[in-house]
């Protein structure tokens, strides 16, 4: 007999938009519902509508951007903490819907999110360490080793690493925490301010490319040595759409490396690679999360 995965709501909290999600994974989909991040409270509220519609669900999965606080014994579990999102800081999220809906949550950031389905469904299936980086509003990267999240005081902020410049590249950043960190360079909004344009608009010949893909293949570089992915996946929004950055991010990558890590398949195409759940990786990263807490409770009631 099959078992039935359990039917999850799940909730990615990006910065410019939320992705509700009512699923059992990527083949069994009920409903999606898209809605604009706007300030807290009409955020909150709006996804507690969509929720509310969709009736009894088995667990809850939330993807959030960050920083959050995923420290279950802390006073501030749940809540977004030193964000450079107006009004989001100390934003109870997970606590809030927990108590509203009263089943098994889940609660990590947007990229760990993404980095568990992409293992489960994407393009790193069959992996149990893998690096999920979205490249959009902001910059984040989600870490699995041996098939769970590699965390410890806190999740991890790889978009603010100061990464070595491209010679000659002496541009300010706008991250208003460091000015010229991963994100501060290379996200979408920094990308739109160096180029004056939205980034949709920049051809992919033009040099403004030149200095993101190597910021870019410097993160890399940095998940390299960390020694835990076998696989980059690299989405959000800068991502899609600019298929011409994948090799110029590769190249960079290797060359910052200089022969340092002696792995063949570091160098080879399919070790930076696009999402193959494309604008539902976070989404149904949420689905995982649920399960996973649903899981986890179901564990600890038969041990009990």
């Amino acid at each position: 007999m099959v078992s039935v995965p359990p039917l999850v709501a799940g909730i990615e909290l990006g910065g410019t938009k939320i992705v509700c999600l009512l699923a059992r994974g990527p083949d069994d989909i009920e409903d999606r519902v898209q809605l604009p991040t706007t300030r807290p409270d009409e955020t909150l509220a709006a996804i507690e509508t969509v929720l509310d519609g969709w009736g009894r669900f088995d667990a809850l999965g939330i993807a959030s951007f960050g920083p959050i606080s995923i420290d279950h014994a802390s006073a501030d579990y749940g809540h977004v903490t030193s964000t450079p999102k107006p009004h989001w800081a100390g934003t109870d999220v997970a606590k809030r819907l927990a108590a509203r809906y009263e089943v098994p949550t889940g609660f990590h950031t947007d990229v760990v999110g993404a980095a568990l389905a992409e293992a489960r469904w994407g393009a790193a299936k069959g992996l149990k360490d893998v690096a999920y980086a979205t490249v959009g509003t902001g910059i984040g990267v989600g870490l699995i080793a041996g098939g769970v999240p590699v965390d410890g005081l806190t999740h991890s902020e790889f978009g603010h690493l100061r990464p070595q410049r491209l010679s000659g590249d002496d541009w300010m950043g706008i991250c208003p925490f460091h000015g010229s960190c991963l994100e501060g360079l290379a996200a979408g909004p920094a990308i739109g301010a160096r180029a004056g344009c939205r980034g949709e608009e920049i051809g992919a010949d033009d040099p403004v490319w030149d200095p993101i893909a190597h910021v870019l293949g410097q993160l890399c570089h940095t998940l390299v040595l960390t020694g835990v992915p076998r696989r980059i996946v690299m989405g959000g929004g800068v991502m899609v759409g600019n298929d011409h950055l994948f090799p110029r991010i590769r190249a960079a990558m290797v060359q910052s490396l200089a022969g340092y890590i002696a792995l063949p398949e570091i160098a080879e195409p399919g070790f930076v690679v696009p999402p193959a759940l494309g604008g539902n990786a976070g989404p149904l990263g949420a689905i995982v999360l649920g399960g996973q807490a649903l899981e986890g409770q179901l564990k600890a009631f038969t041990a009990s």
